[in-house]
């Protein structure tokens, strides 16, 4: 009888510890997802007429679609733990499956990747490349095999091992199945579609899926025009490519046209010849050879899908990357501005008022925070695009290889506030502006960095503020743990940045990139004060679609 008690004991024991650390999980879990704020994004649908209403909803379609495909392309078991997530009855693992829906898969986009189910490590190369291949590999494949480096640095390559040896696989062969779908929806939306310019660009969008060349469609994209349906769909990023940052991520940007606001800023697109001539560097270095063609628009999101949909939220996109697009037309740079509205709201000013200087807060303002994004925007087509480097021509992105993403992410914030102070010597900006630009700037820093500084906005970032806090443009006060903007000093130790910056690109110097980072690009001591200040704020937007209620 008194083995019966001792065994009944222990169970019950055994069984109250599991209960236990099944709470603490559940807890865990909801804190995490805690982080992110939902909030609903809405869209003006009175701007839409029947036909355009079809147009939007065969490419919300479509955007489904390509979130399957990007859940894929960041781990190759991702289907399978959301099989047995879906599956389960048990009420950790539904909380699990939110979280893995929010980062799509089970690493953790706010803490360095970590694993919060299982504890695999997420691949470097995500599921671009064999999870067992390493960079010594590939780069050794390619000096043995010259012939085939193109199809293998391709942004639109899956690569293999067929029978042990390294292969790359076009993503339209990859992924047939569902291009081929989202071909169909595409075609489909063309019927219905009467601007000509939209119509050309999903009739060859559509066909771009099937071919594995974007080109003509990516030209079809920048010459859209009198539309009120601004789409995107595509493999365009490489940020989930950690291991040499050449692959591609599907993604869709589905947006309406915001009328009033865009023709408020076309004005900003005829001074981009103007902006690339003041840049802080030799003559020799300037890019004048990119389109002058460089639409902004300001948008309305009506659905994202794919790789802007994980995590975090963007603020704005400037596309496409392709260098031959950008020399022949520019780029186009898409503010959204409902997103803006919900991240200055719920994010930007209550980090602002825990970590600025209370005498500074009265510059923290929307319009700076909305200014500084769309000059971010267009600040990713000035400066060096196509380089020679000891007789090669060659690409920044290539030559830089991993360290790509943060120092264009630095390069592109350093120049939009280099060229905001550029826009208020023009007349373009108050005299007064001044000093919004650089205190809500200086409040983003921290909402970016609380992404990770190993995301490359967040590294971005974390470069600007340690360089300007080591020049004395930013000062930080310990006993009170807050941060201020030295007005004297900002201005000249940003064009110090901008110039290293700069170089590092026209040079193709990856030892420069990776020393840049290594020390700077870090989480210095004031960082962690000021960020740890932020653990009760919410560190991002999950946004619930209003096309989807």
């Amino acid at each position: 009888m008194q083995k019966l008690i001792v065994l009944f004991l222990i169970t019950f024991l055994i069984i109250g510890c599991s209960n236990n650390n099944k709470k603490e999980e559940n807890s865990d879990l909801k804190k995490k997802i805690s982080q992110y704020s939902k909030t609903e994004l809405t869209y003006d649908e009175s701007l839409l007429d029947e036909n355009q209403k079809i147009v939007v909803e065969k490419l919300y379609e479509a955007g489904k679609i390509i979130d399957r495909i990007f859940l894929d392309q960041v781990y190759s078991k991702n289907e399978e733990i959301e099989d047995i997530l879906l599956k389960s009855a048990d009420s950790t693992d539904k909380v699990t499956l939110e979280y893995f829906n929010i980062n799509f898969g089970p690493f953790d986009r706010l803490d360095h990747d970590k694993p919060f189910y299982g504890n695999q490590e997420k691949p470097k190369g995500a599921n671009y490349y064999p999870e067992d291949m390493t960079k010594e590999e590939f780069e050794n494949f390619i000096k043995e095999n010259p012939e085939k480096e193109a199809e293998f640095t391709s942004e639109f390559t899956m690569i293999r091992r067929e029978n042990g040896k390294l292969v790359a696989i076009p993503y339209t062969e990859f992924y047939k199945a569902e291009l081929t779908e989202i071909s169909k929806l595409m075609n489909e939306a063309a019927e219905y579609a009467e601007n000509a310019s939209l119509k050309n660009y999903l009739l060859t969008r559509a066909k771009a899926f099937k071919t594995n060349d974007y080109y003509e469609s990516d030209m079809a994209w920048m010459d859209l025009e009198e539309h009120t349906i601004e789409v995107i769909i595509g493999p365009y990023e490489v940020y989930e490519d950690k291991l040499f940052n050449y692959k591609a991520a599907f993604e869709i940007f589905l947006t309406l046209v915001d009328p009033e606001s865009t023709e408020k800023l076309k004005t900003f697109a005829n001074y981009l010849t103007e902006m690339e001539e003041n840049l802080p560097i030799l003559q020799e270095h300037k890019n004048f050879e990119r389109g002058s063609d460089s639409p902004i628009i300001v948008a309305q999101e009506v659905f994202s899908a794919g790789d802007t949909k994980a995590g975090v939220q963007t603020l704005a996109f400037n596309l496409p990357n392709d260098e031959r697009v950008r020399k022949a037309k520019g780029s186009k740079k898409v503010m959204l501005i409902n997103v803006h509205e919900a991240k200055f709201d719920k994010l930007l000013k209550p980090i602002s008022e825990l970590v600025l200087d209370k005498s500074q807060l009265q510059y923290v303002t929307f319009d700076a925070f909305f200014n500084h994004t769309l000059m971010h925007e267009m600040s990713h087509g000035l400066g060096p695009g196509y380089i020679t480097v000891d007789g090669r021509d060659t690409e920044v992105k290539k030559e830089l290889k991993e360290t790509y993403s943060t120092m264009e992410e630095c390069k592109a914030d350093i120049l939009g506030l280099y060229n905001n102070k550029f826009m208020i010597g023009k007349g373009v900006y108050p005299q007064e502006f001044e000093k919004e630009m650089w205190v809500t700037f200086l409040g983003g820093v921290f909402r970016s960095i609380r992404f990770g500084i190993n995301e490359a906005h967040g590294g971005g970032n974390a470069i600007i503020y340690n360089y300007l806090l080591e020049k004395g443009a930013y000062e930080f006060d310990n006993e009170r743990e807050i941060i201020k903007v030295n007005f004297e000093k900002a201005y000249p130790a940003l064009k110090e940045l901008a110039n290293e910056v700069l170089m590092i690109q026209a040079t193709g110097d990856y030892d420069g990139a990776k020393s840049m980072i290594a020390k700077y690009g870090v989480s210095s001591e004031s960082i962690k004060i000021l960020v740890d200040k932020l653990s009760v704020l919410p560190v991002d937007i999950m946004p619930v679609f209003q096309i989807e209620k």
